[in-house]
């Protein structure tokens, strides 16, 4: 199988290539696809060193998959153009997220309508991602009427810029800015652009991805996104009414049982998800668990994942393992 990565020398494009090789994905030859600027820049995947190539060397080398991660419009640009040469491209960004006429997969979800006819599908956003998750076993049992999630968003999600950005401003030094303000000792309600309605472009993602992944129009959601002083793992607090009641013990015997997600529920001994251990893990981690005392049929949850892993990079090696292991490639 030959297999191109698009936007390998990015911070996303470097954990697709370690989860690729920890998960030993069945490529038989490899293709690290980048912009101009990086063409020809050497880099090591398994022990073997590749040279970094074009968009249109890539699309003439006609890859059987290609997973994406070089930012919206190359994606609308080179996506269709690898797909016209018979590739199936995974998406990682967000140009194809809500097209009606592409889907938008959580592997555990809902990869079963994936068909050999799907030659572009798109990685849901990385904060949707760990909260349909958790979000997906709980609606299936108790069926949610209204979702209100609060994001506590590290500087990874927005890239090598903004992690730089931290890490001069912890050590003194005045350097180049991601963001409009200092982001060391400071949360900034503010990620990705402001649209017309006052929400960010990442609040409007989180509000409309779950229905479309879940392709369930009956529940609401609204969302406020925040970046703080973290190198890497996104929270998100969540508040969660359903049309049924949901007992809090059998909430966590629901969500021990399913796939990908762990529990992490003890306020005893101080046991609850924090970035620092999702770190460089697939899991999903949820805690905190516990009824709204102010509302009927309602739960409070904290949910915390590796955001460049099961929130970009496993997500989309989870949907190109799918499309393998079932012929669809």
């Amino acid at each position: 199988m030959k297999v191109a990565v698009v936007g390998a020398t990015g911070m996303v494009g470097e954990v697709m290539l370690n989860v690729l090789q920890e998960r030993n994905f069945p490529l038989t030859e490899l293709l690290l696809v980048a912009s101009e600027r990086s063409v020809g820049k050497k880099m090591t995947y398994n022990g073997k060193e590749h040279t970094v190539i074009g968009l249109a060397d890539a699309v003439a080398a006609k890859p059987d998959l290609a997973i994406f991660s070089a930012g919206g419009d190359t994606s609308l640009e080179w996506a269709p153009k690898f797909a016209e040469v018979g590739t199936t491209v995974v998406d990682n960004s967000s140009a194809w997220r809500m097209d009606p006429t592409k889907k938008l997969i959580v592997p555990e979800i809902n990869a079963s309508e994936l068909t050999k006819e799907d030659k572009i599908i798109a990685n849901p956003n990385c904060s949707t991602i760990q909260l349909v998750m958790v979000l997906a076993p709980l609606h299936k049992k108790y069926k949610m009427k209204r979702v209100v999630v609060s994001t506590y968003q590290s500087v990874s999600g927005t890239g090598v810029k903004a992690v730089k950005q931290l890490e001069n401003e912890t050590a003194g030094i005045k350097g180049e800015m991601a963001y409009p303000y200092p982001i060391s000792r400071n949360a900034l309600p503010h990620c990705d652009v402001f649209m017309d309605n006052g929400y960010t472009k990442e609040e409007m993602k989180l509000s409309r991805e779950p229905q479309k992944i879940f392709n369930d129009r009956t529940f609401s959601l609204t969302a406020t996104a925040v970046r703080i002083p973290t190198a890497g793992g996104h929270s998100e607090s969540v508040n969660v009414e359903f049309y049924n009641d949901a007992d809090v013990s059998e909430v966590r015997q629901v969500l021990s049982k399913a796939a990908g997600v762990v529990v992490q529920d003890n306020p005893d001994t101080n046991t609850y998800p924090m970035p620092v251990y999702a770190h460089n893990k697939d899991d999903v981690f949820v805690g905190r668990i516990r009824r709204d005392e102010s509302q009927a049929n309602t739960l409070n949850m904290w949910i915390v994942a590796d955001n460049l892993r099961k929130g970009a990079a496993t997500n989309a090696v989870q949907i190109a393992e799918y499309l393998n292991n079932n012929k669809l490639l």
